[in-house]
């Protein structure tokens, strides 16, 4: 008979309070996505240890009758104190609420859960937090297996463009874009994130004045791809700053 009872070692990328004082939250976690309630959670020792970002060891339990599994118990593996700093914490919640619109709940990947510890990580540790959230949106959606095309034009489909594409975030050639083309920084960027290192984008990070238009670009390419993703609008103003 299969159990009704597991073990969960997850991050925590979505919380929310019910009126009745549960805690809802999904946690990405190596097996994949799970989301879970704790009932009456606010009220008790669960509500300081499933807040957002928090690495927790939960006990869940579900029967035949609920979609939802409930949490027993929650242990505190890991928590990055620095991610509440608000410099800090903007990039940390876009890139949970990012995770949370590539991946889906029952699918295994080890390597997205990771992947995105390490963006935190990254993130709570770097003194270019805005540079290692790019460096790991562009890096998480190639995991996804939903890679920008960088080699033609997304219009016409000639080779080695160079400007961008204001509405689906790709790359378009001088005759199909109006817009003037990128810096060779910003191309690089663009061409090579998603199959070099972590450590070798890091170490050659892009000029601040050129980062509001990689952000546009990821900001129309995850809209196109994936769905609306609010934290570009809420937390991460530039990347929906109009184009000069």
């Amino acid at each position: 008979m299969r159990s009704r009872t597991a073990n969960r070692s997850g991050i925590v990328i979505r919380r929310r309070v019910t009126p009745a004082g549960d805690i809802i939250v999904t946690l990405l976690t190596p097996q994949g996505k799970l989301k879970a309630v704790a009932r009456g959670g606010v009220r008790g020792p669960l509500a300081s240890r499933l807040n957002l970002f928090h690495h927790v060891d939960v006990q869940v339990y579900q029967t035949p009758q609920n979609d939802l599994a409930s949490i027993r118990q929650a242990v505190l593996e890991g928590a990055l104190t620095t991610l509440a700093e608000p410099e800090r914490y903007a990039f940390a919640h876009l890139m949970a609420e990012f995770a949370d619109a590539l991946f889906q709940e029952g699918e295994f990947s080890e390597q997205a859960f990771e992947l995105f510890a390490g963006a935190l990580r990254g993130i709570s540790r770097q003194d270019d937090p805005e540079w290692v959230a790019l460096v790991m949106s562009y890096k998480l959606l190639g995991l996804a297996g939903i890679v920008p095309q960088t080699a033609r034009c997304a219009r016409c489909g000639r080779p080695e463009p160079t400007h961008p594409d204001p509405l689906a975030g790709q790359l378009l050639c001088a005759g199909c874009a109006a817009l003037p083309a990128y810096p060779p920084e910003t191309l690089d960027f663009l061409r090579n994130v998603v199959r070099r290192s972590v450590r070798a984008s890091f170490e050659s990070p892009v000029p601040d004045t050129q980062r509001p238009a990689l952000w546009r670009a990821l900001e129309r390419f995850v809209t196109v791809q994936v769905g609306n993703v609010r934290s570009w609008q809420q937390l991460v103003p530039a990347a929906t700053a109009p184009p000069v």
